[in-house]
């Protein structure tokens, strides 16, 4: 991750002080409660380590695998309550919006892969290679890369995503936790049922 993000703690070091939740993920089968249980002992535990500052994302925006049978949620998208109504995060808004690249098993193909491809920088075959499972044609040995991404993107279906940007959270953790700082203001954060901005899907 860009270390950036974690720039909302100006008293801390960050990937030392402090880091991203990056998942969390628990099985249906944990019972009520389980998030929040599981985000106290992670904290107390990176809080024995010198972590003092937590970062979160919350993706509300659902991704779909296109398969023969119709559509199929692979992603309900989430606003991160456990977050900002069980652990006590502030609700820093929403990150800035952009456009992603989805393909049809419901992934993104991110903007650096993309780069690989198109300039032939180390790593570029596997991102080929995964486009041809998806059902691109393999890249002619003259093809220009720019060229083939456009190419098989097509091919395969690709859409663009306007994703209107990630709920985001941070929070202080461990001793003297009240006396650090977060820049920036907070705001209330979503609950279930509130609305967003609306995304939109278009063709590549």
């Amino acid at each position: 991750m860009n270390t950036a993000v974690l720039n909302v703690f100006p008293d801390l070091v960050p990937l030392k002080e402090s880091l991203e939740l990056s998942r969390m993920c628990l099985l249906d089968s944990v019972a009520s409660n389980g998030e929040s249980w599981a985000c106290a002992r992670a904290f107390r535990d990176a809080a024995t380590k010198g972590i003092r500052g937590i970062v979160a994302h919350a993706d509300p925006v659902a991704r779909v695998r296109i398969t023969a049978d119709g559509p199929l949620y692979v992603m309900p998208g989430h606003i991160g309550h456990v977050y900002g109504h069980g652990q006590g995060f502030a609700y820093l808004g929403r990150t800035r919006a952009r456009r992603l690249v989805v393909l049809p098993d419901g992934s993104v193909l991110h903007d650096r892969a993309a780069a690989k491809v198109r300039r032939d920088e180390t790593g570029h075959a596997a991102v080929e290679r995964r486009l041809i499972a998806l059902g691109a044609t393999a890249r002619r040995a003259e093809e220009d890369g720019t060229c083939w991404l456009a190419r098989a993107l097509e091919e395969v279906g690709a859409a663009a995503l306007h994703h209107g940007g990630c709920h985001k959270y941070a929070r202080t953790i461990g001793p003297h936790r009240t006396r650090l700082r977060l820049d920036g203001p907070a705001f209330p954060a979503p609950r279930h049922g509130t609305t967003v901005r609306s995304e939109s899907v278009g063709t590549s």
